[in-house]
């Protein structure tokens, strides 16, 4: 299997099928309920792929999947990839409209469902899909031993659409191809078995993000075990983790930050852990020291996007010096930093960064216009890269320093201001457990920053102007923040994600009242 896993390319649901043909009795997937064998897994996924076919699934056309992460949503997630159709795992947390611009944009036929999704959104959902509950799939899957027909995927095929975490307007579909994915996991999968460790992975985010394919898809390549959480929480993590002596993890910063949090944490063995993954989010310097020294085995920080893209990574526990920094690009992965007129910016100097690497996707579903756009076109030499969304600098030794999204740079009176400079003054107050900064608009500025706090516990809302007056004594002229405002929580996705939209209303609103 591990030559198989070096190629060039290579069949996954092949590969799925080899594991359970060889390790029958193995468990393959768990869940909160049950747990599955790979040979349970392997039989399972054939029958209900031949039944997508039977019912008019056709080639490279998407399933639609939509509701709480278990092994039923797992298995229709790599059924639709047998069947030689497209995994469209749906967001959850998304308006009904987004739902159905989701559906109808990614033209699927067939929609699993579970039962708490469906008494939500009503009977009258989409009803020209084929809707199957998710908690039926044995009742509706073709007979025992029923093969799919078979398919053997090529290079372009799509493999699967993930939609992007927009927080308005429908989110766009994001394609992977295949060969993408090949590229992405193989090696990852393959890294495993030449180490030699039990592949005990724990899937604590939802099946439809991206970054839950990182502790999905290798495991299962690997011939391992994946632990799949329907909804996260510190205590059923820890216990998890503990029982099922998990090897593997990929955890988002807020998860990070909550168990650290967690008062019983240091009552858990967690001594099995060989490898956490961390991506998705703005990861502090302070909470990745945290982590070093209070959970086991390496760290491992992914900066990427979903549309693809540099890849770089930063092993927290190789390089401690380097904790404020995403790391490095990684092998096969290339950087430019450039000017906001698409000059390249001398080292050190921040700028906007465009990747490229051989895990791009294929395009945004039936939007080439919006492909296009999120694209970069060397002048000289035709290449095409990805436009990161990201401002970033590059140290003398390579390492990339995030600064803030593009989107949320705050230009006042002419200067640029980069609210992550603003939030880690605030987060150097003891009082200040979390920062969050944004711009709003402003007659005399045209913007100025205004700044939200999440105060540590036991400190009174009465300290938040003294904070405000010590951070801007340290901040120059143009930097200083407008106002500063203690919020309760930050608001997040579900992947953890700060929603600086919706705290742009809120200041906004707040700017108006005052």
């Amino acid at each position: 299997m591990l030559e198989t896993l070096q190629s060039e390319f290579g069949n996954f649901p092949d590969i799925i099928a080899n594991w359970a043909q060889r390790q029958p009795g193995k468990v393959a997937l768990r869940d909160g309920e049950r747990e599955l064998t790979w040979g349970e897994l392997g039989d399972r996924v054939e029958r209900i792929a031949a039944r997508l076919v039977e019912t008019g699934l056709e080639r490279g056309q998407s399933v639609a999947i939509l509701g709480t992460s278990c092994i039923n949503y797992a298995l229709v997630f790599l059924a639709a990839v047998r069947a030689g159709g497209v995994a469209a795992p749906l967001t959850t947390s998304a308006s009904k409209e987004q739902l159905i611009g989701m559906a109808g944009d990614s033209g699927a036929r067939h929609l699993f469902i579970d039962a708490a999704k469906s008494a939500e959104l009503g009977a009258d959902f989409m009803p020209g899909l084929d809707h199957i509950a998710l908690e039926q799939i044995e009742s509706w899957m073709a007979p025992a031993g029923t093969l799919a027909p078979a398919f053997t995927p090529g290079p372009k095929d799509p493999f699967n659409i993930i939609y992007s975490s927009g927080t308005t307007g429908i989110p766009k579909g994001i394609v992977h191809s295949h060969l993408m994915r090949w590229r992405q996991f193989a090696s990852t999968a393959s890294s495993y078995l030449e180490a030699g460790f039990p592949v005990r992975s724990l899937a604590s985010t939802p099946l439809y993000s991206n970054t839950t394919m990182v502790a999905f898809l290798p495991p299962l390549l690997a011939g391992g075990t994946v632990n799949i959480m329907g909804k996260f929480n510190t205590m059923d993590l820890l216990k998890v983790a503990q029982e099922h002596e998990v090897t593997i993890t990929m955890l988002v910063p807020v998860q990070y930050q909550r168990l650290m949090a967690e008062p019983r944490f240091d009552e858990f063995d967690l001594s099995s852990l060989l490898l956490k993954y961390c991506t998705s989010a703005p990861f502090s310097a302070e909470l990745k020291a945290e982590v070093l020294r209070r959970m086991p085995g390496g760290l491992i920080e992914i900066y990427s996007m979903t549309e693809g893209g540099v890849v770089c990574l930063l092993a927290c526990h190789e390089f401690p010096d380097k904790l404020h920094t995403v790391g490095r690009p990684a092998p096969g992965s290339e950087l430019k930093v450039l000017d906001d007129e698409d000059r390249p910016v001398p080292p050190g100097t921040p700028g906007n960064l465009i990747g490229r690497s051989q895990t791009m996707m294929s395009g945004y579903k039936n939007q080439p216009d919006k492909t296009r756009e999120g694209y970069w076109t060397d002048p000289e030499t035709g290449e095409v890269w990805q436009r990161m969304g990201d401002i970033g600098r590059v140290d003398e030794a390579g390492f990339v320093e995030l600064v803030g999204r593009a989107k949320d740079m705050i230009i006042s009176g002419g200067f640029n201001i980069y609210p992550s400079d603003l939030e880690a003054e605030l987060e150097k107050d003891p009082r200040v457990a979390e920062a969050a900064v944004i711009g709003i608009p402003s007659e005399r500025w045209g913007e100025t920053p205004y700044g939200f706090v999440r105060l540590t516990v036991g400190v009174a809302e009465s300290e938040v102007d003294d904070i405000l007056a010590t951070v801007n004594a340290r901040l120059g002229k143009t930097q200083r923040l407008s106002a500063l405002e203690a919020i309760a929580e930050m608001p997040r996705s579900h992947i953890g994600k700060l929603l600086k939209t919706e705290l742009r209303e809120r200041a906004t609103a707040s700017a108006a009242i005052n």
